[in-house]
């Protein structure tokens, strides 16, 4: 593979005194797929301008090295990189301690230690494992370090498992809100799915809630028994890839398997997004 110098004119950036915080949008297949099934060709979900930016930023923060390197590994394959991956500056984002509350917040981030590069004058990236970085994701802290900081922030776009299962759902658009994940602990799930339902009601706002893959079926039976019957319900599954699926029924639909079509399991290695809107 051929490696190709780059200059600060190849990329439409701010001052030269300062670089940009790019905010570059990963594939939402987390690297993986269907056995038998090829990882879809980064050009199929991610845009030209994406490539193009991603493949010349040589200093990056990300939720997880792993996966960044995976995804510049593929972005190489068909826009070469600047420099050698090996040769990239990646860091992993602080995680959440444990506990939850004030002991489980991210540690506070330095402008001077995480935006060295940008305050020096070189461009960097932000990167999530999958889909937009700091949306249901971690980034948000460095980005407003990055606003405090005064360099600029460049977003890219690129997929978002919550807009796509949205505009599939056929739920409202107009007023929506992301929860994150429900309680694991059974009735304490039960009973913030009723507090989300009946906001949904209130407000007419369409509630958008993920799970860790191997929780799917599990979230999925949650929210069959414990919404009410007339409560449509959207599970959006493998967003972007060759195994994609999207079913919304009213719950009691689902319950009862009226619609042969509904699943009553989900791949527990494939992303989903659950959506309600109660009426």
């Amino acid at each position: 593979m051929t490696i190709r110098s780059v200059s600060r004119s190849d990329l439409p950036i701010g001052p030269a005194e300062v670089g940009c915080l790019w905010l570059v949008p990963n594939t939402l297949d987390l690297g993986t797929v269907a056995p038998g099934l090829p990882l879809p060709d980064v050009r199929e979900v991610l845009p030209a301008r994406v490539l193009h930016v991603a493949a010349r930023l040589p200093h990056w923060v990300v939720e997880n090295a792993r996966s960044a390197r995976a995804l510049l590994k593929r972005i190489g394959e068909v826009e070469p990189l600047a420099r050698p991956l090996q040769e990239i500056g990646i860091r992993e984002l602080p995680r959440a301690r444990k506990g939850g509350g004030a002991a489980g917040a991210l540690p506070a981030l330095r402008a001077a230690d995480w935006l060295a590069p940008a305050l020096a004058g070189q461009d960097m990236g932000l990167m999530s494992e999958a889909g937009l970085p700091a949306v249901a994701d971690p980034g948000a802290q460095l980005v407003e370090l990055a606003h405090a900081a005064g360099v600029p922030v460049r977003p890219l776009s690129g997929p978002s498992s919550l807009m796509l299962a949205l505009a599939a759902s056929g739920l409202n658009g107009q007023s929506f809100a992301f929860v994150g994940y429900l309680p694991t602990d059974a009735a304490q799930r039960l009973q913030r799915l009723r507090e989300l339902e009946q906001q949904s009601r209130r407000a007419q706002q369409t509630q958008l809630i993920i799970e860790t893959p191997y929780r799917n079926t599990a979230l999925l039976a949650a929210l069959r028994e414990g919404l009410q019957p007339g409560t449509r319900l959207c599970v959006a599954s493998g967003l972007t890839l060759a195994q994609e699926a999207v079913w919304t029924a009213e719950a009691g639909q689902w319950r009862g398997r009226k619609l042969p079509s509904l699943p009553v399991e989900l791949p527990a290695d494939v992303p989903a997004v659950f959506l309600f809107l109660a009426r």
